[in-house]
């Protein structure tokens, strides 16, 4: 399988605040890249974030926003990519929120859900939470709500899931957007 994971972390409950993104790029079903990057939101930080990822706002003081690295990442986001997010909602919703915020061209590229992935193909577990699906499959989870770590946990629930059902089961869950 071809396929980016993505991941972002927010300093709010705004989808445009995103504080940090992770991208992991499998080719031929070998994580191949991975790119990582603290971003600057225009917002606050809330408390209840923060708790949750433990980034602030003076560690991205001097970072760059999301307009800033969109031409770096923008190659990965075109129709015939597969781009695939642990609880994908919410990372197409910040990634079409910071686009929309900066006034970016909304891509069209494809998707899959790991969440929904697992539900579908793992019932027996007992929630598909990102911790509980790694612990399942075996999957190494180093430090759950790092963007990095989310991706790579992401793209490596997706081979798991390739390598004990195939891709037809997975080809059928990908949408368009």
């Amino acid at each position: 399988m071809n396929f980016t994971a993505i991941d972002f972390e927010t300093a709010n409950r705004q989808r445009h605040s995103a504080c940090s993104l992770a991208l992991t790029v499998v080719r031929n079903s070998q994580v191949v890249d991975s790119y990582y990057t603290l971003l600057k939101p225009d917002t606050f930080f809330d408390w209840r974030n923060i708790q949750i990822h433990g980034i602030h706002e003076t560690d991205v003081a001097d970072a760059p926003n999301f307009a800033q690295i969109w031409p770096t990442i923008a190659p990965l986001f075109t129709e015939n990519q597969l781009i695939v997010a642990h609880n994908l909602p919410f990372d197409r919703g910040v990634l079409q929120a910071c686009l929309d915020y900066y006034d970016i061209t909304q891509p069209h590229f494809q998707t899959l859900c790991t969440v929904q992935s697992s539900r579908k193909l793992l019932p027996e577990i007992p929630n598909h939470r990102l911790n509980t699906v790694c612990d399942y499959l075996g999957i190494p989870l180093h430090q759950h709500h790092n963007a990095l770590a989310d991706s790579t946990a992401c793209a490596n629930i997706l081979l798991s899931l390739e390598n004990q059902f195939g891709t037809y089961d997975l080809k059928r869950l990908v949408k368009h957007v």
